[in-house]
């Protein structure tokens, strides 16, 4: 969300912190009034040419019939809160930009959801990011007959009355919807204003909670597509958001619980969207600071339960760099914002930070969803109008996913807002001639995309006991605990084990060669002793080697410390080969050349087994002085 003004700040002894700073002005004055009428060609709604629910194959997002669905989309922001954080809530001047939202989607004091569905048709959209606040959810107030006036129909209502009636409009109008977690509290965000973290001004529970109630809510409207689980998330005074740590700041950890929420109590068909990490550190030169986003997804990503369903979110603007907090005076630092470097360079930040994700075959490949930039109409800056058309080239370029910041704005007030309305109801913005953003936004709507039937890929996922179970399996949870008091990983349903570390408790999941290996069922074995090492099959001489039975594969495992405690196998759909290899990494990396899967465990031995193989066993040893986990697998090939 783009910030104007300075609002918050740090120094070396100071105990504020401004994270994210200026935009150009907010409030200009209003312009020579360009209204255009409404095109006679307007896009009539899409209502028939996508197929929810939504889900992934490799870098992209698909409808149910498997075809490409791009997401173009745009933030209708005003649910998430509008108040400034000082001064009366009452007064229009003491909130983001001089409007007042009421805390509901912006605009329905000056145009029929009628008219502003028919306008964001025009922009060519097929999708809205849809802000919403936690105390949004439990506001029981109805909102002030003046924010609809031009929706008398909506009067007497509460905001989450009012947010169902938006995303019932719509959807209905043929639009899918991402429900976005934008804040804690009815405040504009984003800087030191307790809405830092998901947990910033609740507990996890409680955010969980509200997350598995606005899932279950609209569960039965399939158009509702998706849950980006909370808007950039940074540092507070005190502390940063982590990547894996297992502490009450860890993001990868509360983004996986609740995807885990959603996915078992809510609604099974949504997107779940992750964010990366927007800030971390002290802004001040000399001290570590930096825009991680992403780029903590190269070494630990998310396995959801749902291998098909995990979409990775990213936010750019000019103003802002990769460790460049926006701030302009106290605040600032040295470091160059997105909008100074070159166009190469530009491109090279954006690859490293976000689009890497999109890379095909490893652990962590998903639809990375730019989820927003924006810049302003009266934008006048050289510098920062090249940025907006070198960004949006690139997202041309490699037919990304997007929402612009904002969607709909008040003329006179916001003018980063792609459509602006007047209390007369009124439209300018982006759709005039006089706008300096068209031809940007025109080429992106416009380019070279990928369209029609995407063929299923193969799926790699990474499974983690760091600190704690991974159970990634709904038949197996349904199983109950299968090696109690050990920590438990298995990979999800349609996934077999195809990789171990050697410490660290991490593991490689795939489907690639044999699709969903797996006998039709819940059947699955336990194995925690040599049972099943057949007379004269010693693979592992010396060693400890929990083998499946016959006709059986590896989908999971436990340990005690680095000790293998259990391995989990089920049994093949269709004969399985009987003869394998041992591959040791005890010692090294033991790894097929074509890097399948990607380092799924930085820093630890690995080994792994073929594309076309799958595990049978593992090996390890209990002598003294010798590290106790994973040293060998059995791999064998998936036919006879």
């Amino acid at each position: 969300m783009q910030t104007h003004g300075i609002v918050k700040y740090l120094t070396p002894t100071a105990v504020v912190l401004t994270l994210l700073t200026p935009a150009p002005a907010a409030v200009a004055a209003a312009p020579v009034a360009v209204v255009s009428e409404v095109p006679a060609e307007a896009t009539a709604p899409a209502a028939d040419t996508w197929q929810p629910p939504l889900s992934t194959r490799g870098r992209y997002i698909v409808d149910a019939q498997g075809q490409r669905f791009r997401l173009k989309s745009a933030n209708w922001d005003g649910a998430q809160g509008s108040w400034s954080g000082s001064g009366s809530t009452a007064d229009p001047a003491n909130h983001h930009a001089g409007q007042n939202s009421s805390g509901i989607p912006l605009g329905l004091d000056r145009a029929p959801l009628s008219a502003l569905l028919a306008d964001f048709h025009r922009l060519g959209i097929n999708s809205i990011r849809l802000p919403f606040s936690n105390e949004m959810i439990h506001t029981t107030a109805q909102v002030p007959d003046a924010a609809v006036a031009a929706n008398p129909q909506l009067r007497g209502r509460t905001p989450l009355q009012i947010y169902d009636a938006v995303v019932a409009a719509l959807t209905q109008d043929g639009f899918a919807v991402i429900l976005n977690n934008h804040t804690n509290t009815s405040r504009w965000c984003c800087g030191v204003d307790g809405n830092e973290r998901w947990n910033s001004s609740q507990s996890i529970t409680q955010w969980t909670d509200d997350w598995v109630h606005m899932s279950r809510r609209y569960a039965a409207n399939a158009r509702v597509v998706g849950a980006d689980l909370y808007n950039e998330v940074r540092r507070d005074v005190l502390d940063d958001p982590n990547w894996g740590l297992g502490d009450g700041h860890d993001w990868y950890a509360a983004a996986q619980l609740a995807a885990d929420r959603i996915l078992t109590e809510g609604n099974p068909d949504l997107l779940i969207v992750v964010e990366g990490i927007n800030w971390t550190g002290v802004p001040v030169d000399g001290l570590p600071h930096e825009r991680p986003t992403l780029a903590p997804v190269r070494t630990l990503s998310h396995t959801l339960l749902d291998a098909h369903k995990l979409v990775y979110s990213a936010h750019f603007y000019g103003y802002t760099g990769p460790r460049h907090s926006g701030a302009t005076g106290i605040g600032e630092t040295h470091d160059p914002r997105y909008q100074d470097l070159t166009r190469d360079q530009l491109f090279q930040a954006l690859t490293d930070q976000a689009f890497f994700v999109t890379t095909e075959g490893q652990h962590y490949t998903a639809p990375v969803w730019i989820s927003e930039f924006g810049i302003g109409a009266q934008e006048t800056g050289a510098a920062a109008r090249t940025w907006f058309g070198n960004l949006t080239d690139y997202f041309a370029d490699h037919d990304a996913d997007f929402a612009y910041w904002p969607l709909v704005g008040w003329e006179g007030h916001d003018d980063w807002a792609l459509l602006r309305y007047d209390t007369a109801g009124r439209r300018y913005g982006i759709l005039d001639q006089a706008d300096w953003r068209g031809a940007a936004w025109n080429h992106l709507m416009t380019s070279e995309t990928r369209t029609g039937l995407v063929p299923p890929v193969p799926l790699r996922r990474m499974l983690t006991t760091d600190h704690g179970d991974s159970v990634q399996s709904r038949l197996v949870r349904a199983g109950g605990d299968w090696d109690p008091g050990a920590s438990k990983a298995a990979c999800p349903d349609g996934l077999r084990l195809i990789g171990l570390s050697h410490a660290g408790g991490r593991g490689l999941c795939t489907d690639t060669s044999g699709g969903d290996a797996r006998a039709p069922g819940d059947a699955q074995t336990v194995v925690t002793d040599e049972r099943y090492v057949p007379p004269g099959g010693d693979w592992a001489d010396g060693y400890t080697k929990l083998q499946c039975p016959t006709g059986q594969f590896l989908i999971g495992y436990g340990r005690r410390g680095e000790r293998v405690s259990a391995a989990l196998c089920v049994p093949g759909r269709s004969s399985l080969g009987r003869t394998g290899r041992t591959v040791w990494f005890d010692r090294s990396d033991n790894r097929p050349v074509d890097d399948n899967g990607g380092d799924f465990a930085q820093g630890q031995y690995k080994g792994q087994c073929a594309a076309d193989e799958y595990a049978a066993g593992v090996a390890f040893t209990t002598r003294i002085g010798s590290t106790p986990g994973p040293a060998a697998l059995l791999c064998v090939p998936l036919r006879p």
